[in-house]
């Protein structure tokens, strides 16, 4: 029974709907493969005769089930209507989806998400990010558990970094900032894109046998502390006519509670010393203690007392350089040429990474030792650690390349 025109109108769009939803999800999915994998937009006449099959199937197996389906030829020629804007609609939402997804997706690449812009707090002519640690400092499996005064250090500490950075780098500069800062012997960081960190920490080790390096001896002697003394600092101990050049391990003068280095042992009774964030010795009468080679510590040990004189290291111009490549927008990267890598075999003349990539490979690390500023016939090989310089878009799609 033919019914009124608007109804006519309603049957014919809910038709349509029903019969049409599956051609589109097809036209959708058709226009998103091909697009992904070739590149090539299907025409649109395919996908108009593809949908047409589809819903007369369907329409079909309806008119078994109820054959007043198709009594009226108005219905169905407003279900045929909404048939084609469905799938052309589908088809078209497909083909702009396959060319704007991202072509190799990966759990590294979701790695290099960078901080949500809401987090990030302009400073000067830069953006920069407090990194906050929520939740309880987790102990790591097979260490000693974290004392409270290093827990607290680690939830109260300000933590800023650069904001532009990818997010698994500010993991790496967190986890190098908790074990330079706060002594910690190892640390995992996990940061969100909110900038909330959650911290799995291993506590200092005791004693100083881990500063003192291979073939060398740690000796204490009483002397003048300068002030400013550091972890770390090269000094000259002279005594009458003894000369010891010695790298500082610790170093006390004053009050023994509040100008120390510590050496990461405890300053006695139960509880452990707070940490100290680059600590220095406030200067005067105190004791220090350094590593020397091994021929030269039974020398200190002869002596009463000694005169610590601080040497300078001299200009670091490769930090310099650091910086100055990075105020030009340059980025630093080791890249590892993997054994199934296109790379693998190929020189860099042949490979014209300066060219192609906008690259430029300034080391290249063996097992054999490294070349530095290698030549063109330079041929990589698997294993080879590639130290490379260029800005960031132009190494994430050379570490591609490599990969």
């Amino acid at each position: 029974m033919v019914q009124a025109f608007p109804v006519e109108v309603l049957l014919g769009i809910y038709l349509g709907v029903l019969t049409g939803m599956f051609p589109a999800l097809v036209a959708w999915g058709l226009g998103f493969i091909v697009r992904y994998f070739t590149g090539v937009s299907i025409p649109a006449f395919g996908v108009v005769v593809l949908a047409l099959a589809l819903a007369g199937i369907n329409g079909g197996l309806l008119a078994l089930s109820d054959p007043a389906v198709t009594e009226s030829g108005f219905r169905i020629v407003v279900a045929l209507l909404v048939v084609l804007m469905l799938s052309l609609y589908a088809h078209a939402k497909g083909d702009k989806m396959g060319a704007e997804f991202p072509k190799r997706l990966s759990f590294k690449r979701l790695r290099e998400r960078t901080l949500s812009s809401d987090v990030v707090e302009l400073v000067g002519s830069r953006g920069e990010v407090t990194v906050e640690v929520v939740g309880e400092v987790i102990d790591m499996e097979g260490y000693p558990p974290v004392s409270e005064a290093t827990r607290t250090a680690i939830k109260n500490g300000e933590w800023r970094f650069p904001a532009d950075v990818p997010i698994s780098e500010l993991e790496s500069r967190f986890v190098e900032r908790l074990k330079t800062e706060l002594d910690l012997v190892d640390a995992s960081v996990r940061i969100d894109e909110r900038g909330k960190a959650t911290v799995i920490a291993a506590p200092p080790l005791s004693g100083v046998s881990k500063r003192v390096p291979a073939g060398h001896r740690a000796v204490s002697i009483d002397a003048l502390v300068p002030t400013g003394l550091a972890r770390g600092d090269e000094v000259l101990v002279l005594s009458e006519d003894l000369a010891v050049g010695g790298t500082v391990i610790a170093a006390r003068s004053g009050k023994k509670e509040e100008n120390a280095v510590p050496d990461g042992g405890t300053t006695g009774g139960d509880a452990p010393p707070a940490p100290v964030a680059a600590p220095t010795a406030t200067g005067g009468e105190g004791r220090i203690t350094v590593a020397v080679p091994r021929s030269d510590a039974e020398k200190l040990l002869g002596i009463q007392r000694g005169t610590v004189v601080v040497t300078a290291r001299g200009t670091r111009r490769e930090f310099e350089l650091i910086s100055l490549l990075r105020r030009a927008g340059k980025r630093f990267r080791k890249l590892t040429v993997r054994p199934d890598s296109d790379l693998d075999g190929v020189t860099l003349a042949a490979l014209n990474v300066r060219e192609v990539h906008d690259v430029a490979v300034l080391a290249v690390k063996r097992p054999g030792g490294w070349e530095v500023a290698p030549r063109g016939d330079t041929e990589l090989l698997a294993g080879d650690d590639l130290f490379v310089v260029g800005k960031r878009d132009a190494l994430n799609g050379f570490e591609e390349v490599v990969a």
